[in-house]
């Protein structure tokens, strides 16, 4: 789920932190980092969650309708199809899901004061041309569950700003998580078959060793070689004087000049083209082609001068 991008990311914002706080505690710094990655992991379960409690407060909703004193026949055999529906029964049924919650203690959408969001979400469904659409019929097919799932999610879940701003309030690195979070929800709903007996929740790490190591080494790197990168910088940016350079920049360029030097086994383009991505999200509009320039050149001259340490075939 957690991919090599997203970790750079999170280091560059921690270095941010690190270099605007003028605390010299390295070690706490490095903690919050490593904190807020696994968080990524929470705010992954609660958008799962929310797909459950949507389905538990539409049960609830039935058998208040149900039991309403002037009950028309309609009221008493209301159309459960949503109740029913396939992909979110899988994750209701799903003991890796649960275990996880109580784990963690994901308890948000149970809590009095934070189930008002279940709410706004279930009036805004119940409320959409979408759910109007679905519920039409009173039955379905697992891939009208799973379209209906995906589009519920993409449409009104994900967007909604009041959920974005209680996530905000919540963790504020969650904003910064909150895309690829959201990503791997759509990617997880869109790889259940009709054949999923099970619900089983993906690892947040492809090699969970490899991916932690990397994250404290290139904070650790960066920040004990960050003055001599910025001398690998200098004289490098033509007409541009190196104090004009954004902080977010020069940052995404030290990290980049550290994976150059001491990441032995990251291929030079892979590196480039990684923090030209982040440049063009996180940064300014021109901050792209300008770091682009830039690692052009100290490339050039890593080459010519036998710097770049790389091993394994193909990485220069």
């Amino acid at each position: 789920m957690l991919n090599r991008r997203h970790i750079r990311v999170k280091v560059m914002h921690s270095i941010y932190a690190y270099v605007q706080s003028n605390n010299d505690n390295i070690q706490v710094q490095e903690k919050f980092l490593m904190n807020s990655i696994e968080k990524i992991y929470d705010l992954y379960i609660l958008q799962l969650l929310l797909l459950v409690e949507l389905l538990k407060k539409a049960e609830h909703h039935s058998e208040l309708i149900k039991k309403k004193h002037l009950a028309t026949l309609e009221d008493k055999n209301p159309n459960d199809k949503f109740i029913k529906n396939e992909i979110i029964n899988l994750l209701i049924d799903s003991s890796s899901l649960s275990i996880n919650k109580e784990r963690l203690h994901l308890n948000n959408w149970s809590s009095e004061n934070d189930n008002e969001y279940v709410n706004l979400l279930f009036q805004e469904m119940i409320e959409s041309d979408l759910y109007k659409e679905y519920m039409s019929t009173r039955t379905s097919s697992f891939n009208e569950d799973k379209q209906f799932v995906e589009d519920l999610f993409k449409k009104i879940i994900a967007p909604n700003e009041k959920l974005y701003n209680y996530y905000e309030d919540k963790k504020l690195t969650w904003i910064n998580d909150y895309p690829l979070v959201n990503t791997s929800v759509l990617k997880t709903i869109r790889g259940l078959k009709k054949t999923t007996d099970v619900f089983i929740l993906p690892d947040m790490y492809r090699d969970e060793e490899e991916d932690t190591q990397f994250a404290k080494d290139l904070f650790r790197k960066t920040l004990k070689y960050y003055p001599e990168l910025q001398e690998e910088i200098e004289g490098k940016t033509p007409n541009w004087d190196s104090e004009r350079i954004t902080l977010i920049d020069a940052i995404l360029l030290r990290m980049a000049i550290c994976e150059l030097l001491y990441f032995s086994s990251i291929p030079v383009k892979v590196t480039i083209n990684e923090y030209l991505e982040i440049a063009k999200e996180y940064a300014t509009p021109k901050s792209s082609s300008f770091i682009n320039g830039i690692l052009d050149n100290i490339v050039k001259d890593y080459k010519s001068t036998n710097r770049l340490n790389k091993s394994g075939r193909g990485l220069m």
